[in-house]
């Protein structure tokens, strides 16, 4: 009863006209922010920093809040119709998405994923009410062995199942593991495979990856081979789900939740190995395989937006009770508070428990606002599709180029940036994988890191893997996902000898 009186408390703050303008505002500019890509919520946030000194606590952590869960979704909506992810956590949509696109069900697209954006984030918000403390102390009793081994997992499932060819993925993944460990070793502070070039001592940046081989690599692949070829879409058929694909999406949506909400709690989490992961269950349960990697799936979308979002709600969860911030944005709201002279952690349920309780409120009128504002948008986006090929891509080329330039004002990243646009391309043209490549930049120095510290910890014996529980469950899944298909396989064909 008193949490639910607190919720309430935070319901009548939150409900504040002012608090209810701040809101909508930071979903406005979140939304627009996911659309253009190399932007990003952690860039808007930095940038819209300042207003933490004229602006009332409550105020401005609902805005920095509807910015981010809103540039989740704004990601989605170029990811689906031209696939040019605005966010790292929406590349899984563009690979579904935009084929549904292009066989003329861009509206069944975009739907399912506001709804499902709606559905998870209202759901991750009831499990931040009810279970923050719980999560949290559970996510902290998790060490490296448990963190290398979560990571194998979703290399090992990720692996498993993109591309047509498991040597392609696998060699796609592999050339995205070695370019997460260019630049500073995250323990030692060496420099390494630099090849002399300073610019690269800081590492190459996942948004820059992303939309050199995403946006770029589109734009550059339409025009060197499909820009004298009739335009490839059908026609709009719909900007709306039929109840079939109701009945498809609502399983995914909640599959999609549950994956994603425990990654948001946990420093080695993010919305991008949920989103895979979600991809990946997809695949495997799907009654319509045929679909995936050719007309697009319906449930390829809507479960990754689901586990997207999930994830994005609970990195509130070790934020607030812990004062951990488990994503960039995270941690530039975790300066917003201390601007304020508030430390998150374990007392701010106490010391400011109006501020926590109108924060957690205003999750559930964002996702309100959200859905209220987007759905309605679905035909006016769907337009997007009938732009002319030269301006549309021109103008893809445009953002991608400033978006990146503005994250370092850096003319080598421009460069980069062609550079690894020109590898999309060619690896599009002889059918390698491109999202196993950001996976592997994501995923390598997290698992070298915690690899390391693991063997620190088992003082260099490779034992300690097995010797927790939890750990050596994980490499046993891994063991299964591994050697489960060639066992099926054995089995069979011993059953037909006989």
């Amino acid at each position: 009863m008193e949490l639910w009186n607190q919720l309430m408390q935070g319901f009548a703050s939150a409900s504040t006209p002012i608090n209810l303008l701040w809101a909508f505002i930071g979903c406005a500019v979140g939304t627009a922010v996911g659309v253009l890509p190399g932007i990003g919520p952690a860039v808007a946030v930095a940038m819209l920093l300042p207003i933490t000194t004229q602006v009332d606590v409550t105020a401005s952590m609902i805005f920095f809040a509807g910015i981010y869960y809103g540039a989740m979704y704004g990601g989605s909506t170029t990811s689906i119709l031209l696939n040019t992810p605005g966010e790292t956590g929406s590349m899984v949509t563009a690979m579904e998405g935009n084929l549904m696109a292009k066989h003329g069900r861009a509206g069944a697209a975009l739907a399912t994923s506001a709804i499902g954006s709606f559905v998870a984030g209202t759901v991750a918000t009831v499990l931040v009410t009810l279970f923050a403390p719980a999560m949290a102390s559970f996510a902290v009793r998790l060490g490296p062995p448990e963190y290398f081994c979560l990571m194998l997992l979703a290399l090992t499932t990720v692996s498993a199942v993109l591309g047509h060819s498991t040597l392609r993925g696998v060699t796609s993944l592999t050339l995205g593991l070695a370019a997460g460990l260019i630049g500073m070793d995250q323990i030692t502070g060496q420099i390494r495979y630099t090849g002399g070039v300073p610019e690269l001592m800081d590492g190459i940046e996942i948004v820059l990856v992303a939309v050199g081989l995403f946006a770029v690599a589109e734009a550059l692949y339409v025009v060197l081979y499909e820009g004298t070829a009739p335009d490839e879409r059908n026609a709009m058929s719909k900007v709306h789900m039929t109840g079939a694909e109701w009945k498809r999406s609502i399983p995914a949506w909640i599959r999609g939740t549950f994956i994603g909400f425990p990654f948001g709690t946990i420093p080695a989490g993010g919305s991008e190995i949920p989103t895979f992961l979600s991809y990946a269950t997809e695949r495997k349960l799907s009654k319509h395989k045929e679909e995936f990697g050719t007309t697009g799936a319906i449930e390829g979308v809507a479960g990754p937006e689901a586990a997207n979002n999930s994830a994005i709600t609970a990195t509130l969860v070790p934020l607030l009770t812990l004062g951990i911030p488990t994503s960039t944005t995270a941690a530039i709201m975790l300066g917003a508070f201390q601007n304020y002279g508030i430390q998150p952690g374990p007392q701010l349920f106490e010391t400011s428990a109006n501020l926590v309780w109108a924060l957690i409120a205003s999750l559930y009128i964002g996702n309100v606002m959200l859905l209220v504002l987007n759905l309605p948008l679905v035909g006016l986006w769907v337009k997007l599709l009938k732009i002319p090929k030269a301006q549309l891509y021109a103008g893809i080329l445009i953002f991608a180029t400033v978006g990146v330039y503005g994250m370092r004002q850096s003319a080598f990243d421009l460069v980069l940036l062609y550079g690894i646009g020109v590898l999309g391309v060619l690896m599009r043209r002889y059918d390698f994988p491109t999202a196993p490549v950001i996976v592997g930049m994501i995923l390598g120095p997290l698992a070298e890191a915690q690899m390391r510290n693991a063997l620190s910890i088992g003082e260099g014996h490779w034992g300690i893997f097995l010797q927790r529980p939890m750990s050596a469950t994980l490499l046993a899944l891994v063991a299964l996902i591994l050697c489960g298909p060639w066992l099926a396989r054995r089995m069979r064909s011993g059953k037909t000898v006989e």
